[in-house]
């Protein structure tokens, strides 16, 4: 069984994946570090639904914070920035791999997730577990409904969070690249 850290973005983007993972024969333990979420009490409740999940699965969940915010636009930076500190600490602890839940969103730009991933990998010296979970996307808003958990409408980060007050959300249907 291969050991991997997940980081986890919010919890229901956290259950389909978790699921798979686990039924797929990883050992699984979650990482919640998420310095682009605004504002701070999109933080607390994006956290605080994590530990809700986390505890009725039986989820191991790391939390880090950090004040500092992710540039408005720059995806790429906010990637690098949470998979740079997921790999740091897979490392650290003798992960075999490490992931992220931002593989289940439609909304990402995966191509270039893909590409940071790979990069952060071969810096830090754990590999990136690479799978586009977007096929479990409508399967873990069910999930996440099921358990009454707070889903957000936005990335989290500020600029993304203006967008989405002044235009109607995207179709599920056109997946980002």
């Amino acid at each position: 069984m291969s050991k991997l850290l997940l980081h986890a973005c919010c919890a229901p983007c956290t259950t389909y994946v978790h699921r798979w993972l686990v039924e797929n024969d990883f050992e699984v333990e979650g990482l919640f570090y998420n310095p682009n979420l605004r504002p701070e009490s999109e933080y607390q409740k994006r956290a605080a639904t994590m530990q809700t999940y986390a505890t009725e699965v039986g989820l191991k969940v790391y939390y880090e914070s950090d004040d500092q915010p992710t540039e408005p636009e720059h995806c790429e930076q906010c990637y690098r920035r949470r998979l740079e500190k997921t790999a740091k600490m897979a490392g650290r602890n003798k992960y075999d791999y490490f992931s992220t839940t931002l593989l289940i969103s439609p909304y990402q730009k995966h191509a270039l997730l893909k590409k940071v991933g790979e990069e952060v990998a071969e810096e830090y010296g754990v590999p990136f577990y690479y799978r586009d979970f977007r096929e479990g996307y409508y399967e873990s808003r069910r999930l996440a409904q099921a358990m009454q958990l707070y889903r957000q409408k936005y990335c989290g980060c500020k600029p993304k969070e203006e967008k989405m007050k002044g235009e109607k959300h995207a179709q599920i249907g056109q997946f980002a690249q």
